[in-house]
């Protein structure tokens, strides 16, 4: 992107730590200058805006200087003109070194981080796949990647490494996130919490024609499903506003195109804001990146690279191109900084149990009532049949859950059809359903379908009837559901929890709130009132029993109910898949029991996935409950053979089968599963197996299979045995660094138990973000819990830039060093082209010149850092060396980078060196020159 030219104001007070810019008035100026006044190429200068820079070419009035921003036309009068390394070594003018060191750390701390986000303010610790994609996607700007790393592996984290570089930066300042609406407060909460990046929440009564909502927030998170529903011209509003440096969508596979099909809501406002410009760098989120439709896949890759990928091209023609934008990184390889593996199997405990007589009675009349309303359905008309289908399969998974549950929609359905028939309309406080999603509406219904599933038999229209004499068959149920005063299978898992879980936290999962509700209820009775707690989409729960005997109604939203749970005040959580994803549970449990199975097997990954994700100290262990009589239970005898022969066939071809099955899954026909369960009480036991092996015959198939080989072979990912080049540098190499820069300030800093208070340097102050005073700062991310995410010191915060800012802007670039054995070079490598933004401007580079060898040292990344910090900066006398050796010294420093460049693999079109200072060992004298 081209840079503007800047009309500059007078030049204030330098915020160097010593005087050595050049005096005019003693003639200094002239040694970078031409005979006609005129600045030289390559002299250095500081400008009050943009910091220090480099002159490219003196037009006289106005003087053409390369920034850290790329070029920029100043007036010269604003141009602070600066000792080069040359000029000093020319006069052997030596700057304290404690100054030099200090500028040399924050030029390495700077390229370190551009390049790895290594100390950006994460909370917690930061392990190789999240480093490696950080830097993978800073070194190429603006940015395109799809990120499908398995469930558990910190998509949070990794976005937060990618964006406090680019923040810091100032490369990205108009932020928007777009996530599922179950996700807009986890995102706001944990970029807040882990980062201390606040995100403003999307709300659209504030989007309103006079409140410029986009206008007044730059850094935004936003719920998809609200955004792509143009309601009140909400949409226009957001196309107005100013561009998007970065757009990031979580959950990405809900932008779906079909072929032949119109693309859905959330696909089209999302094209429409790339292909309009309206976002510069993009970043997707997804565990399940292909859906089983190629079509669909590569739409949504054309999303982010048009010129790579085309949904009507031939697959075999882009797997090749894949590793350009798609990352995937598998939990069964994931290792900490140690090369330790992360993730342990998980151990599955089945568990069964069987019907009392008063339940077995109900689920024959239930199976007999779902028969006769399918049989009722194909008199219908197409569009009717459709909605009496749907609501009995609705009721089939009711039932599935608990007696309880189908319950609860038998009575809202009887009372619907008893006031019809008395001729009371009763005012409908949502929107009937009365057609199931067709594909034309936005696929991420489909994640809501328990909602939906609970909701429908009440809320279907009372003059469509499920068959003939409906209320009669729903008396008899209803009648046959009141004799079930105990649930064998709430009465197991209990026993389960008693038997295998005694004194363990526990999390339990079902689907649907009313056998959440008496799951707590037993809870409750058996362990205390305050034992559990819950969470599902509305926050509050109806008809829980107290252990007084008493029926309640709680409330509490999700994040309360996972701080409850994580900090032990509550032994129990019970959630539906309002909790299946986007919140963590495995601080203080890796107990997980399914009182309910759901009809597709990705939940259960994804109920899973709440445990078993980093930071979990144990196996985690997964109760199953089912029994055995029941058609549901035959369905996953067969299915679970399925997905072993499924996981048979990827071990074959792939390293880690386990975690590649959900891709599989995720690739399944949306209905497969529903009409799996659903129809699979019609079929005569004999010829289940046959029916089964018909129904799922391309489920997991050939071609499947062959798609993830495909999809994962050509993925990039972290090759694990690269390892080592991971740097190791974390938040305690930044301390050395800022205390020595509050030293420069004359300011003392007091260190306790870890922990760093100060008095502001009043340079500093400038940011009017940063405080006059400091108390327990502490540089470390294991920090115990009373410490905020403000008081954790990295890249970001804002006294610690400051203190980057000056020591980088200081003017001392040769110093004497007690410490040091060999003569150290800090070398900067730029890319000379700067038609457009980079996240990696520059790399700092040590290079340790041996005069007695005939090959120097390069030092990069984390050892460049540590090597800085070990130096001991006392003020020595000036060496004996003559100018020609410190010449020599920097020649052949230079010299040696240049010859590696290729070596360094840097993201840089034209890349040049620049020395920036040298620290010369105090005790060698000798005038290598001569």
């Amino acid at each position: 992107m081209a840079r503007s030219t800047f009309r500059c104001a007078p030049l204030p007070m330098t915020r160097g730590f010593s005087s050595g810019c050049l005096d005019a008035q003693f003639g200094e100026v002239a040694s970078v200058t031409e005979s006609d006044g005129r600045l030289t190429q390559g002299a250095l200068v500081r400008h009050p805006r943009f910091g220090p820079g480099v002159v490219e070419f003196d037009k006289g009035p106005t003087t053409i200087v390369r920034f850290d921003r790329g070029l920029e036309e100043c007036e010269r009068g604003t141009l602070d003109v600066r000792l080069s390394l040359e000029q000093a070594i020319a006069r052997r003018q030596w700057s304290g070194a404690l100054e030099v060191v200090t500028k040399a750390q924050a030029a390495a701390i700077v390229s370190l981080n551009d390049a790895w986000g290594v100390f950006s303010r994460s909370r917690i610790t930061l392990l190789p796949h999240q480093l490696w994609i950080c830097h993978r996607v800073l070194r190429q700007w603006p940015a395109r990647f799809l990120i499908a790393d398995d469930v558990g592996l910190g998509k949070t984290v990794e976005a937060g490494l990618i964006l406090w570089p680019l923040l810091s930066k100032q490369l990205v300042r108009r932020l928007l996130i777009l996530c599922p609406a179950s996700l807009v407060e986890q995102w706001q909460f944990r970029l807040r919490d882990m980062f201390d990046i606040r995100l403003h929440r999307y709300l659209p009564e504030l989007d309103t024609d006079r409140g410029d909502f986009w206008g007044g927030h730059a850094q935004v998170v936003a719920s998809l499903q609200t955004l792509r529903a143009d309601n009140q011209e909400r949409q226009e509003r957001l196309f107005e506003a100013e561009p998007w440096d970065l757009l990031i969508v979580d959950e990405a596979h809900h932008l779906n195109a079909e072929e032949r099909v119109l693309a859905t809501l959330g696909y089209r406002l999302v094209d429409r804001l790339i292909s309009e410009g309206k976002a510069e760098s993009c970043l997707f989120f997804t565990g399940t990146p292909h859906r089983g439709k190629p079509y669909g896949f590569w739409a949504l890759l054309r999303l982010l690279r048009p010129d790579l990928f085309d949904p009507s091209q031939p697959d075999e023609e882009q797997f090749p191109r894949l590793h350009e934008v798609l990352i995937r990184n598998n939990k069964q390889t994931v290792t900490d900084m140690r090369g330790a593996k992360l993730f342990r199997p998980v151990k599955q405990f089945p568990e069964t149990y069987r019907y009392s007589p008063a339940e077995a009675h109900f689920y024959r009349l239930l199976t007999e009532f779902i028969a006769t309303g399918r049989a009722y359905a194909s008199s219908l008309s197409a569009q009717n049949q459709r909605v009496v289908i749907l609501v009995l399969i609705s009721m089939q998974k009711l039932a599935s859950s608990s007696v309880a549950a189908i319950r609860r929609a038998i009575q809202g359905r009887l009372a619907r059809l008893r006031a019809e028939q008395a001729g009371i309309r009763r005012t409908r406080s949502r929107k009937r359903v009365t057609s199931p999603p067709e594909s034309g509406i936005d696929a991420s219904l489909l994640d809501v379908q328990q909602e939906l599933d609970e909701r429908l038999p009440m809320e279907l229209d009372p003059t469509i009837l499920l068959m003939q004499d409906e209320i009669g068959h729903l008396e008899q149920l209803l009648a046959a559901a009141d004799e079930v005063e105990k649930e064998t299978k709430i009465e197991r898992v209990m026993e389960v929890i008693e038997e295998r879980f005694p004194d363990e936290s526990v999390l339990l999962f079902t689907e649907y709130k009313a056998t959440q509700a008496l799951v707590m209820s037993e809870l409750r009775v058996r362990f205390g009132d305050d034992c559990v707690t819950f969470i599902n989409g509305d926050e509050a729960l109806d008809s829980v029993r107290s252990r007084n005997g008493e029926f309640e109604r709680l409330r509490v939203g999700r994040t309360r109910a996972a701080d409850l749970f994580n900090g032990g005040a509550a032994r129990f959580l019970v959630s539906t898949e309002a909790g299946g994803e986007g919140i963590d549970l495995q601080e203080r449990c890796h107990a997980l029991v399914h009182v309910d199975l759901p009809w597709n097997p990705m939940r259960l990954h994804q109920r899973v996935g709440r445990l078993n994700r980093y930071g979990q100290r144990h196996p985690v262990d997964v109760v199953t409950v089912r029994n055995p009589d029941t058609v549901e239970a035959r369905i996953w005898e067969k299915l679970n053979e399925k997905l072993e022969h499924i996981t048979r066939a990827l071990s074959s071809v792939m390293e880690e089968p386990e975690d590649l099955l959900q891709l599989v899954l995720g690739m399944a026909a949306p209905n497969l599963f529903d009409e799996v369960f659903s129809e699979a009480g019609a079929v005569e036991r004999e010829r289940l197996s046959e029916w089964f092996d018909e129904k799922t015959h391309t489920f997991g198939g050939r071609s499947a299979i062959e798609t993830v080989r495909a999809l994962v072979g050509n993925a990039a990912r972290f090759d694990y045995q690269g390892i080592d080049e991971i740097p190791r540098s974390d938040l305690p190499d930044l301390q050395g660094f800022f205390e020595n820069a509050l030293r420069l300030n004359r300011r003392r800093p007091v260190g306790k138990d870890g922990r760093l208070s100060f008095k502001t340097p009043d340079a500093w102050l400038i940011d009017r973000g940063v405080r006059r005073q400091y108390a327990d700062l502490v540089f470390s991310r294991r920090s115990r819990e009373s410490v905020g995410s403000k008081q954790i010191v990295g890249v970001g915060h804002r006294a610690f830039d400051q203190a980057i800012t000056q020591a980088i802007e200081s003017a001392g670039t040769l110093a004497a060093i007690s410490s040091l054995k060999k003569p150290l070079v800090l070398c900067q490598i730029y890319d000379e082209v700067t038609e457009r933004a980079a996240a990696v401007q520059r790399m700092a580079v040590g290079v340790s010149v041996d005069f007695e060898g005939t090959k120097s040292r390069l030092l990069v990344d984390g050892e460049l850092v540590r090597v800085l910090n070990a130096l001991v900066p006392r003020d020595a006398v000036e060496p004996d060396v003559s100018s020609g050796t410190l010449e020599e010294c920097r020649r052949r420093a230079v010299s040696a980078l240049e010859g590696s460049l290729a070596q360094l693999r840097l993201p840089f079109a034209a890349p040049r060196v620049r020395a920036v200072c040298v620290l010369w060992p105090a005790e060698l004298t000798a005038d290598l020159h001569h």
